[in-house]
This record gives structure tokens, C-alpha cells and sequence, in this order.
């Protein structure tokens, strides 16, 4: 046991879902104490709370290298440890010396309480644990409404966030870490975090990392922004930021977003109102957070409890003709063909696919959620949860039930060229546009020029949508009724 104390004793900078050195609070205080930095990240497949999905793994063995370089370059070892947190951290305390963990927490409620029972535990030993914010723009429980309760309506939320909320002072990051003793680490490439037998991510064509970040940002805030209110329901058009896996790994703060929009609407780059909505995207990524830390059991039970009632179907053929994009719905193929090869959908269109599973199909929204949670490289438990419980009707400031989606008028609303369509569904590409959202009300002839058998080539609808939103309709009725007899 290496022993040593005061300002000599080192610091553990526990990172976990903020793996940049720009705006870190726990980097930034770490670095305040002057003393040798360890930072480290550990690998705990139970602790969070839920495993990491596929698409995930993906991501952070990308992002975690991107880190590892860019503490290298400061001087500093990134500690890689597989395992239970509190006992790598017992560890790395034992053999260092260290009198200090800073980390920035977690808020979703498995995490928390982890944190949480590690902290206690280790001041109890005299170890200073210090956990800061770095991934949200307020924490959840300081944002509270009229009574004293948390938000259950985004308006009024976001609202309360923008005008209260303190963005904190911009910061690069240390440009020195040396000093820290060198340590064993495991090598990232024995996690296996990276696909093997076969690779199905050659299609992923993303940029993990802070640098990563930062380019999307910059890229989005001088192009896209400019007309954000209406290529963000464009899928074949280059609209959205594309920001969310970073977002969620913590590859950049929040609120550097939101100054980056800001000074784009400075500089000219966008009008005021597109920035705003934006801005109200990241506000929504922060309500579903909150929501979570408030309301633990929303990833697994509706929100709204007469939701659990309801008389789900059991079409295992169904759900999976939806996974693998053959549903005879090109919008709805078309999103979840993107989805595999890309590890990313659109987001006008993951609304569609939502709907149609749990509406078209009447299949249980969480059954959808877990296929993103496991596809999704940008899957978040709290986001993830609250917008699969938005299209069911059953999460806090949800979208009734009754609306629903129909998957012909969605793509010729926000498809109208079949770009997107085309791109994922190649088998229509010559189809005119007039037929590619329902390839099976087409002619004979037009098929036939299209090169298009349905049923061979191309799968014929799996259900009526006219039939399957009568049925869906009538089953909201019922829970409606069992909610009145209660």
C-alpha cells in the first residue's frame, strides 16, 4: 500500500457518463485541489441498473479511446476496471493512497442510490466523495413546481428551467494532468465492446468523443439550425442535429449546447425562433431526466397507472416483422431498416414506429422500448422510457392515445420525394411517388415496371391500418370503462 497524505495524496476522478475534460465539474474541482489526478473509469454491468444495450457498447468503446488519447495528451492514464464500483474504487484507494473520489453523478434512481450507499460508505473511512452535475442543466429536485412538487407538464417545466436555471462558466479543460502514479489497466479491447461474428455496425457512421461532439455541434449550429423547425421532421433530409449518443455519454454538456445556438443566432447563423425550438428539444431531454429521478418505476409501469390495464396482444410474428423492417408500411420499414444499420433513427419516424407497434399492432410500449435500449447508440433510460410512454398515452404529458399515427399519410407528409424511403427501402426505389407510401394499392402494371412482386419482393401490409385503429380505439375504451367501474 502506497501511503501518502495532503496535498501529496492523489485525487480519483470517477468518470462515468462524462467522458470529455471540456465543461467537467469534477475534472474542474479535481484540478482546483492541486493534487495528482487518477482518472478512471469502471465497467460495473450491474450497478447502473441495466445492462448496456448493444448499440451502446459500441459507442463507449469509441468514446472511451477518444478519452484515453486525450488524457494522454495532458500527461495523465486513463484506469480501465471491470467490476463492482465500490470495490474497484476500494481497490484503487488502497493501492494509492487516495483521499478523494470527485465524480459527477448519475440521477437515474438505481445509479443514485448506488452512488449514493458508495459515498457514505467511503467517508465513513474518512474519504472525501464529492459528486457534482455534469450532464443536465439543473439538477432534478432543485426545479420544483408552485406546491413544491415536481413538473408533470413540460410547458410549465421548461419554462421554470429556462428562466431559473444558471448556465455555469464555460471551461476548457486542464491542460496538465501529470503526477499520478502509473497503475495496472485492462485493456478496452478484452471487454469486447465492439461487435465481433459478425460486425454489424460497418453501417455506424458516427464520430464518438468529445472532438466528435464538438464537430456535430459546430456543423449543426452553422447548417441545419437555420431551418430546424422543419427538417427535424424530414428524414431524408439533413435536419436534426444528430447530437443525442453524444449527449448521452457526456461527450458534451448541455448547456454548451444551448450556447453554441445561442451564439449561432448571434453571428446570424439561424433566427431566433428556430434556436428557440431547439433549445426546447434539449429542454425536453431534461424533462424526461427529471421525470425519472422523480418517478423511478417509469421505465417498467405507465405513468398513469389505468395504462397497466391495458389489453395488450401477444403477436410475436408481428414484433418481429416491425424489428426487421418488414411490415409492408415503407415510413415505418424504412425507420427501423435505418435503426439497424445505423444504430439511429430520425426521430419524426421513431414516432411513427412507436405508434404503429403499439397501436397498428397493439403490442406493450415496452417491449419497443427495450429493442431501442439494445439498437439505439444514443439509447438513455430516461429519454428512452418517457417518449415510448409519450406515443402509448401513458407518461406524463403524454399524447392521447387516440391519436394515431397513420404510416401512409406520415411518409407522404414527411417523405414527399420518397428520399428516405428509397434510401432504406431500395427494393421501391422505382416505384413512382404516388404509390411508394402503399405499394400495394399500385397497379399491376406499375408494379411490374417497378420490378416489384409484393409478398416476394417487397411484404404485403402485416395489418389494416383502418382495422388496427378501430381495434386499438376500442380497447382504450375498455380501460376507460374499467377505470369508471373501479
Amino acid at each position: 500500500m502506497t501511503t501518502k497524505t495532503g496535498q501529496t495524496s492523489p485525487v480519483i476522478l470517477w468518470f462515468r457518463r462524462d467522458l470529455r475534460l471540456g465543461d467537467n465539474p469534477a475534472l474542474n474541482h479535481a484540478t482546483e485541489t492541486g493534487r495528482p489526478i487518477i482518472p478512471v473509469f469502471i465497467l460495473d454491468d450491474a450497478g447502473d441498473g441495466r445492462p448496456l444495450g448493444a448499440a451502446s457498447k459500441w459507442w463507449l468503446d469509441k468514446s472511451l479511446r477518444a478519452l484515453r488519447e486525450s488524457l494522454a495528451e495532458r500527461g495523465a492514464q486513463l484506469i480501465l476496471r471491470r467490476g463492482d464500483s465500490e470495490g474497484e474504487l476500494r481497490r484503487l484507494i488502497e493501492h494509492t493512497g487516495a483521499e478523494a473520489v470527485f465524480m459527477n453523478r448519475l440521477f437515474e434512481p438505481d445509479a443514485w442510490a448506488r452512488d449514493a450507499d458508495i459515498a457514505h460508505s467511503l467517508k465513513s473511512e474518512g474519504v472525501e466523495c464529492r459528486g457534482f452535475n455534469g450532464s443536465l442543466m439543473c439538477t432534478p429536485g432543485k426545479l420544483l413546481n408552485g406546491s413544491g412538487g415536481p413538473y408533470k407538464v413540460f410547458t410549465p417545466f421548461h419554462k421554470a428551467l429556462m428562466a431559473s436555471a444558471v448556465a455555469p462558466a464555460h471551461t476548457m479543460g486542464a491542460r496538465e494532468l501529470s503526477g499520478a502514479p502509473a497503475l495496472d489497466t485492462d485493456d478496452i479491447d478484452d471487454w469486447g465492446l465492439h461487435p465481433s461474428g459478425p460486425d454489424w455496425s460497418k453501417g455506424f457512421d458516427w464520430t464518438p468523443g468529445e472532438a466528435g461532439a464538438t464537430a456535430a455541434l459546430n456543423a449543426f449550429a452553422r447548417g441545419p439550425l437555420k431551418s430546424y423547425s422543419v427538417g427535424r421532421d424530414r428524414p431524408g433530409q439533413p435536419g436534426v442535429s444528430r447530437l443525442s449518443g453524444h449527449l448521452h455519454w457526456g461527450e458534451v454538456h448541455p448547456w454548451q449546447v444551448v450556447r453554441a445556438v445561442r451564439a449561432a443566432v448571434d453571428q446570424g447563423h439561424a433566427p431566433q425562433a428556430e434556436a428557440d425550438k431547439f433549445i426546447a428539444e434539449i429542454g425536453w431531454r431534461e424533462f424526461s431526466a427529471h421525470l425519472l429521478h422523480h418517478f423511478p418505476h417509469i421505465p417498467h409501469q405507465s405513468f398513469r397507472p389505468e395504462y397497466e390495464a391495458f389489453p395488450w396482444r401477444d403477436d410475436e410474428t408481428g414484433f418481429i416483422a416491425w424489428t426487421q423492417g418488414r411490415t409492408g408500411y415503407p415510413i415505418v420499414d424504412a425507420g427501423m431498416r435505418q435503426l439497424w444499420t445505423t444504430g439511429w433513427m430520425h426521430n419524426r419516424v421513431r414516432m411513427i414506429v412507436a405508434s404503429f407497434l403499439i397501436k397498428d399492432l397493439l403490442l406493450d410500449w415496452r417491449r419497443g422500448e427495450e429493442w431501442f435500449w439494445d439498437t439505439l447508440v444514443d439509447a438513455d433510460l430516461a429519454s428512452n422510457s418517457q417518449n415510448w410512454q409519450w406515443v402509448a398515452g401513458s407518461g406524463a404529458d403524454a399524447s392521447p392515445f387516440f391519436r394515431v399515427f397513420n404510416p401512409i399519410t406520415q411518409g407522404e407528409k414527411f417523405d414527399p420525394d420518397g428520399r428516405y424511403v428509397r434510401r432504406w427501402c431500395p427494393e421501391l426505389r422505382r416505384l413512382p411517388d404516388k404509390w411508394l407510401h402503399a405499394p400495394w394499392t399500385a397497379p399491376t402494371e406499375v408494379l411490374d415496371d417497378a420490378g416489384i412482386r409484393l409478398g416476394r419482393d417487397y411484404p404485403r401490409p402485416i395489418v389494416d391500418h383502418g382495422e388496427a385503429r378501430e381495434r386499438a380505439l376500442a380497447a382504450l375504451k375498455a380501460i376507460a370503462r374499467s377505470k369508471y367501474e373501479d
